[in-house]
């Protein structure tokens, strides 16, 4: 539920409360949010300026940093990785700057993987075998990355110990998606392993990530599930979604599945969830029109009732969403409700 300053007008006209109490209110909440994460330009400006700092150092990292050597490379992202921690204590230690400070130590840990592949390159230590850049690092799986992830997911545990910021949940749920596909090559051999088996690897790391996720659920005053479900499915969803099978009944159930993950959107109230299984049900629908259905001229009509049906359920759940909520929950098993997130913590939403 999302509330205006006009609600709160609205409730002074009918005399719940009084108009004074009204413009009080108003701006004690207002007051409040100022320092949570919203959709504002400040707030823009500082996630983006964070993903540009983070992408530096990872993805559009150069080939020259290669030419200062081990040494070189670990040194340099050791002075970035403090630099940025001083600079993020500065600000945290002030409210109204702790969404920029939360991020300078988000940037301090994402440094980490750079520093650990600097180290390992002087030392000349590797799991396997010695990568040709860090560049590899977001484009192949690799079994040598696997102590740069660890150490990326200590150090952000770490930080989240003494920085209680949600986002830094992202870099330890990207190390533990890269993770997934990293140990592989470890605990069965380069070339013991097939990219089938990997999928599936994936798929049930993902699955452990979404579990982990949902038991941190709205348990704590901040979200910090968000990161761990979005990377959950991306490892879950992706390893599924890029499975060979020549079966239809397997491709029915990858969409029934899809089904599954937005009838899970409603019950935790995650978006994310509708997102992936859209997508999921979107693929699916292509398939049929590709390969089952290419010649048929009765397909797209049928697709535009489904969709039709769709919109009409949908104002069907607007009108009566707390009812199809309570029905559904009601049909669960009431130790699986009794555990549900919502169950815990009050989940309405304040914003200007």
């Amino acid at each position: 539920m999302k509330i205006s300053k006009k609600d709160f007008e609205w409730a002074a006209s009918e005399g719940v409360i009084s108009s004074e109490q009204a413009e009080q209110l108003w701006n004690r909440l207002e007051a409040n949010q100022a320092h949570q994460p919203h959709f504002s330009a400040a707030h823009v400006a500082y996630y983006f300026g964070a993903m540009i700092a983070i992408s530096a150092m990872g993805w559009f990292m150069t080939l020259a940093w290669e030419n200062l050597g081990g040494p070189g490379i670990f040194v340099i992202a050791t002075i970035y990785a403090v630099c940025f921690s001083l600079a993020g204590r500065t600000l945290w230690q002030q409210k109204a700057f702790q969404i920029p400070g939360g991020l300078l130590f988000t940037i301090a840990v994402c440094m980490v993987p750079l520093a650990i592949y600097g180290l390992e390159k002087w030392a000349g230590f590797w799991p396997q075998d010695a990568p040709a850049s860090y560049r590899e690092y977001h484009a192949y799986v690799k079994g040598s990355w696997i102590v740069m992830e660890l150490a990326t997911i200590l150090a952000g545990v770490i930080a989240l110990r003494f920085v209680p910021f949600p986002f830094l949940t992202a870099p330890i749920a990207f190390s533990l998606w890269y993770l997934s596909m990293d140990l592989t090559p470890i605990l069965f051999g380069v070339q013991g392993f097939s990219w089938e088996e990997r999928k599936w690897v994936s798929v049930w790391f993902g699955l452990i990530i979404l579990l982990a996720s949902y038991l941190a659920d709205h348990r704590t005053e901040k979200d910090y599930a968000f990161w761990g479900y979005l990377f959950g499915l991306l490892a879950f969803w992706g390893g599924l979604s890029f499975m060979d099978s020549d079966s239809q009944w397997t491709k029915a159930v990858y969409c029934l599945i899809n089904l599954g993950l937005m009838l899970v959107s409603v019950v935790l109230e995650r978006r994310v969830f509708i997102i992936f299984g859209a997508l999921g049900v979107f693929g699916y629908l292509g398939y049929l029109s590709y390969h089952v259905f290419e010649n048929s001229l009765v397909f797209p009509f049928a697709l535009t009732i489904i969709g039709v049906g769709i919109i009409f359920l949908g104002i069907q759940y607007q009108k009566n969403g707390e009812r199809i909520q309570r029905a559904i929950l009601a049909r669960l098993p009431r130790a699986l409700v009794q555990r549900l997130p919502r169950e815990r913590t009050p989940r309405n939403v304040v914003s200007p």
